[in-house]
């Protein structure tokens, strides 16, 4: 009886190991002739026998599974994947050479594709060309980072902060040995490679040979993943990597503008100016650094210092049109504040008095104001009409119609008479 149950147990074997091979040959039999669709659905029969397969004949299973999905560089993204994730289990068996070869056949495909979809800006496919490549050959961290860069062409930002923190994990810098020499017919730099170079230097037609380390990517690298948490909104995040990419790179001023505007997000305004204008002392003529240093001293009140600053700005540049109408804006201001005492006056011959004078005050700051717009409108001619409404309303408050009408027709023109 033990003997009958131990042959119908071999028969048993027998016919899983039988079926198995003929699952597998079929799936050979479509790959072959590159029907991959029959090969996959072949695939899914053979996976009900996969729990019974020895060593060997799963690593082939996983084999022809990563081929099909794979599909001789025709499968989409998640199944090329997918087909990564099989031939890793390939290569714990007896088809790890096989799947060596294939990979090598992968990288050069996913490489040319890559290249390719750069070159049409199909900067989407190309960063998926891109880190399917580095797949193949992690060692090419470099084309982690085309993934990375690609991504944000694209403005796949979640998907370039994954790439860009695996660069970070791996401490990718990207830092590289360049070779260079001048041609001596134009007397241009050129970078080549070293046999490259020494062979122009030997032939005469290039000269001052050198060698030299590129920069980093580093800094790069972090200071983007700081400007995708700022995208998303994630300050506290943001806030985390900025100083990380401050650290590495502490005299970039575009990290400090950038922390600023979290700060000013998260409505720290002393936070904010305290940055920007650590910003002005590394850029000191950068017209939106004092401009912004000017709107934060005249929201806080402060507006002598934030005059200065406009004035700044417009002796950097002369048509930034904001700045001179909040320097124009400062000088109403202080006029209405005179305004606001006429009010306060009574009806005694002293009050006569200082309405008077109050009135010769107003009237000065409010020609200064308009003396603003009008020297910007003639250093710009073609002005907004923003500059022009507040001319308009400027002349109306001084009482001088005919400058007002003037200035209105102006405004009407630009307009189209609308």
């Amino acid at each position: 009886m033990k003997k009958q149950i131990i042959i119908a147990l071999a028969l048993s074997i027998s016919a899983f190991s039988f079926a198995q091979k003929k699952e597998l040959k079929t799936v050979e039999k479509a790959i072959k002739s590159k029907n991959y669709a029959a090969a996959k659905d072949a695939l899914k029969s053979a996976e009900g026998l996969l729990g019974s397969m020895d060593d060997d004949m799963k690593s082939k299973y996983y084999y022809l599974n990563g081929v099909a999905l794979y599909a001789d560089g025709k499968g989409s993204f998640e199944e090329v994947s997918k087909a990564f994730e099989n031939f890793d289990k390939a290569k714990e068996g007896k088809y790890k050479s096989e799947v060596k070869n294939i990979e090598s056949t992968m990288y050069n495909t996913f490489l040319t594709k890559g290249n390719k979809a750069y070159s049409d800006k199909n900067f989407d496919a190309a960063s998926f060309h891109f880190e399917h490549a580095n797949r193949v050959k992690p060692s090419d961290s470099i084309l982690l980072y085309y993934a990375a860069y690609t991504a944000v062409n694209s403005k796949k930002y979640d998907r370039a902060l994954v790439l860009y923190e695996k660069l970070k994990d791996i401490g990718y810098t990207g830092i590289t040995k360049e070779y260079f020499a001048t041609e001596k017919a134009t007397g241009k730099e050129v970078v080549v490679d070293k046999a490259t170079r020494d062979l122009y230097v030997k032939a005469g037609s290039h000269i001052k040979p050198g060698e030299r380390l590129t920069e980093s990517k580093k800094p790069e690298i972090v200071k983007n993943i700081a400007l995708i948490y700022v995208t998303n909104g994630d300050n506290e995040k943001a806030l985390t990597a900025i100083k990380d990419a401050r650290a590495e790179n502490p005299d970039n001023v575009d990290l400090i503008i950038n922390e600023a505007n979290i700060y000013l997000q998260l409505d720290d305004k002393d936070k904010f100016k305290e940055l920007i204008e650590e910003a002005l002392t590394k850029d000191p003529n950068n017209a939106a650094l004092h401009y912004n240093v000017g709107v934060v001293n005249m929201n806080k009140g402060d507006i002598d210092n934030a005059k200065t600053s406009f004035e700044k700005v417009l002796s950097l540049e002369p048509d930034y049109s904001d700045a001179a109408l909040n320097l124009s804006n400062i000088y109403i201001q202080k006029g209405n504040v005179v305004i606001e005492e006429m009010g306060k006056l009574g009806m005694s011959k002293a009050d006569d008095i200082k309405y008077e004078k109050f009135k010769v005050e107003k009237n000065a700051l409010f020609e200064k104001g308009a003396k603003v717009l009008t020297d910007f409108i003639a250093a710009n001619p073609e002005a907004n009409i923003d500059i022009l409404t507040q001319l308009k309303n400027i002349y109306s408050a001084l009482g001088e119609v005919e400058k007002s009408k003037e200035v209105a027709a102006k405004i009407e023109a630009m307009s189209g008479g609308q």
